[in-house]
């Protein structure tokens, strides 16, 4: 289960918004998340607000969940009204234990609702074993164009770790029925320095991943939550905690394999075959857009207001079938805020960010030290070397 929500001011009952916050929605982007937080099974390193059937107990359903969401939908287009939605993302869990018409059914209501914008990004994650033909079929027709497959790795001992329940080979053959039924993008999600997993298991699951003909990756390390299965796991001795000079052989390993494939890293753990590839609903995020997010948990940010939602399916439910407002509690960022948190989000991008943006005595020893691209950096930008990729979350420190 995942932990506690945040504190913050209280959220109105009717979700309204200061008129400040509401004055220029989208002038950077508008995006919208959908959050289904229905899972087969729990994995064993995952803190994402998820649920089994066993663990929902009354009043939420994945069969009266899309009515719930459109619920919201409806509360959500009376507090705001952006010029158009230009991406959608339908993450979880597991979107794809829905029904595809549902599915498309909220992806409807958020069209009549604000105005997809014309060829919007829709996208929807998904588990390898979620999916068959006729159902990638199904999402197609309704308008989805980008799908993220959860593939992890490609070898079984590593997914048997990570309690995932498909089939090494499964997540590439899910990617190629994706491409036949008409998505125009595809994703494959790998997870490296898990416990036990070899140089040869993570080259093999990156060759399975160009073998695919996807256009786009994600590589994430290993990240061990306090409260998840594997952590209680790794407390007991059972299996060893992960190792950031391992994680660090991966990610040269990754960007090796992918780049020789004619990948480009556009932010440090996503690569993408060409600029139409990359995924525009977390640039969105990483550039300071603002997003309605839908959904038990789900998070969103508007004119410098974030607000987040209880966090149970059922008394997301029941706050919205009482007319009011699924949101928990909110928070009105500073300019320093936002400031900090464009700078922490920036540095991660190819695209880097200006120099003037940055705290200058940091950024001259982050080139000193090798972690900044030192042309960029003469033209007044900010942009990491592969060394300084590894190294990231260093950099900001330094240059916040």
């Amino acid at each position: 289960m995942a932990g506690a929500l945040e504190h913050g001011e209280p959220v109105p009952s009717d979700g309204s918004l200061p008129d400040e916050a509401t004055a220029h929605v989208g002038k950077n982007g508008f995006a919208v998340y959908v959050h289904v937080p229905f899972c087969a099974s729990r994995c064993g390193y995952c803190d994402f607000n998820t649920y089994t059937s066993t663990e929902l107990g009354g009043g939420a359903t994945r069969e009266t969940y899309a009515d719930t969401v459109l619920q919201e939908l409806e509360l959500a287009r009376k507090t705001i009204n952006p010029e158009q939605v230009d991406t959608v993302f339908f993450g979880g869990g597991t979107p794809t234990l829905l029904d595809a018409d549902d599915l498309g059914r909220i992806l409807e209501g958020i069209d009549d609702a604000w105005g997809l914008a014309p060829g919007a990004e829709v996208t929807t994650e998904a588990n390898p074993e979620s999916v068959d033909p006729a159902y990638l079929r199904r999402l197609r027709k309704s308008g989805f164009n980008r799908i993220s497959l959860g593939m992890q790795s490609a070898a079984p001992s590593v997914l048997r770790i990570l309690d995932r329940k498909h089939t090494a080979g499964r997540a590439p053959q899910a990617a190629t029925e994706a491409r036949e039924a008409g998505f125009e993008h595809v994703n494959l999600d790998l997870i490296y320095g898990t416990p036990g997993e070899t140089a040869d298991d993570f080259a093999a699951s990156l060759r399975s991943v160009i073998g695919a003909g996807v256009d786009h990756v994600s590589a994430y390390a290993l990240i061990v939550e306090d409260g998840t299965r594997m952590a209680g796991r790794m407390r007991r001795g059972e299996i060893p905690y992960p190792s950031d000079d391992v994680a660090a052989d991966r990610y040269l390993a990754a960007e090796a394999a992918l780049s020789e494939a004619g990948f480009r890293w556009y932010e440090v753990s996503n690569w993408a075959t060409s600029d139409e590839a990359r995924c525009r609903h977390n640039l969105l995020y990483w550039t300071g857009a603002d997003w309605w997010g839908l959904g038990p948990g789900a998070h969103s940010h508007v004119g410098g207001v974030r607000w987040w939602n209880v966090k149970h399916p059922a008394a997301y439910a029941k706050r919205l079938s009482d007319g009011v407002s699924p949101g928990h509690g909110r928070e009105l960022l500073t300019g320093e805020d936002r400031h900090v948190e464009d700078v922490m989000l920036r540095v991660r991008l190819r695209a880097g960010i200006a120099l003037d943006r940055v705290d200058p005595a940091g950024a001259r020893q982050a080139l000193a030290n090798g972690l900044l691209d030192a042309d960029a950096y003469g033209k007044g930008k900010l942009i990491l070397t592969l060394r300084g990729r590894l190294l990231a979350d260093a950099v900001i420190r330094d240059v916040v």
